[in-house]
């Protein structure tokens, strides 16, 4: 478990807190970062005479300083870290009840979507995939067995900005949980907290680690009593990361807020120039005017992140081409490291998604996914360029 102790870390700015929050210099040896406690057990004064720490799946030092920092970050209380991504995703899950029933978007992440409907439905819970920015279906989909509104914002891969407020009202008058993924926009873009959310999730192998060489999960919130349940069950399922794959994301967070600012810019300039490109049918970025939700972004969030999509104004074998031909964009699946990465959603990250369901919520076979790294973006303009003309020639 992970408030922030006697420190008033709120008192700081993000880029702040996102190199001191949860953290101090070890008292011994003066050693500035968080050393990698790599141990399993810790020795007892007595029996269950412990110094706050008996075996580490319950509790690490490095882990506890992560989750400090991860609440800080997301203005939250209470921070939990997890083995993945995933990992946050099931213990949410956990919480519910045979019986019980969700409402979610029907353009969710693949794996969300996956253990949604391949596990936990095998558990008797009940699933609704509806268009989360219509929020008259949303309310149409709540019913009295609905405990839990899980929202993506920006959506992934159509990048839909979901107005949290909004949904989290509605979950609140059906007395079910508001959980926000803000793996995309990341707490230096948005803090679903401060709109109402009970819950934030995050797959922390993306933007906060930063370097794409680390798997991990979180999940923060304020609610002291929900904050204890769902420590409960990362201690009891036992999805926790190891200490140095703490150490990394520590790491990796110190330098989110300006990795953050250039991913932005330029996804921003790579958006435009996309959206005036001959080759390319249709680009999704909240920082485009075009984009139907650019205003709530621009409300919501302080910047419109990294992650971006384009329909490839070709043929479905043609897009392929143009994922397979780049050099400076890798052909992989995550996203959020520093360097960019391209994929076909449809074929990799969304594949676990039958294709009517894909096709209904205009996830098409040539839709086009790139997380945009911190490389110079004029080679990025030119690598999608001579990817276009190896397409099309």
């Amino acid at each position: 478990m992970s408030d922030d102790g006697d420190a008033d870390e709120s008192r700081f700015r993000i880029e702040t807190a996102a190199i001191h929050a949860g953290q101090e210099p070890d008292p011994e040896t003066g050693a500035l970062m968080t050393p990698i406690h790599a141990n399993s057990t810790y020795e007892q004064d007595g029996p269950g005479d412990h110094r706050g720490y008996e075996y580490s799946r319950t509790g690490n030092p490095t882990r506890t300083d992560l989750e400090a920092n991860l609440a800080a970050l997301e203005g939250g209380e209470f921070g939990r870290a997890f083995s993945s991504g995933m990992g946050s995703i099931n213990t949410v899950c956990n919480l519910l009840s045979a019986g019980d029933h969700v409402v979610t978007g029907d353009d969710v992440y693949g794996g969300t979507h996956r253990i949604f409907t391949q596990v936990y439905e095998e558990y008797d819970l009940e699933f609704d995939f509806v268009d989360t920015t219509d929020h008259d279906a949303v309310r149409d989909a709540m019913r009295e067995e609905t405990e839990l509104l899980w929202v993506e914002t920006p959506t992934n891969p159509l990048m839909r900005v979901n107005d949290i407020g909004a949904l989290a009202d509605i979950a609140h008058e059906h007395d079910a949980l508001c959980a926000v993924d803000n793996t995309f926009a990341t707490p230096y873009l948005q803090r679903p907290l401060e709109h109402g959310a009970d819950i934030v999730s995050h797959s922390l192998t993306k933007y906060l680690g930063g370097h794409s060489d680390v798997v991990g999960g979180a999940l923060v919130t304020d609610d002291a009593e929900l904050d204890e349940r769902i420590g409960f069950y990362q201690n009891s399922v036992g999805a926790t990361p190891s200490p140095f794959d703490c150490f990394l994301v520590l790491r990796g967070t110190k330098t989110l807020p300006v990795r953050m600012d250039r991913h932005c810019d330029n996804a921003r300039d790579l958006a435009a120039w996309l959206d005036d490109h001959d080759a390319v049918e249709r680009v999704y970025y909240p920082g485009l005017d075009s984009h139907p939700q650019h205003d709530l972004a621009a409300e919501q969030m302080d910047d419109f992140g990294g992650m971006l999509s384009f329909e490839f104004d070709g043929t479905l074998e043609q897009a392929s081409t143009v994922v397979e031909e780049t050099e400076v964009f890798t052909l992989a699946e995550s996203l959020g490291g520093v360097e960019s990465l391209i994929e076909q959603p449809a074929a990799m990250t969304h594949a676990a998604i039958p294709k009517e369901e894909r096709e209904a919520a205009g996830l098409t076979d040539g839709l086009i996914r790139v997380s945009v790294g911190v490389e110079h973006v004029e080679d990025m303009k030119a690598d999608l360029d001579a990817a276009f003309d190896a397409a099309l020639e």
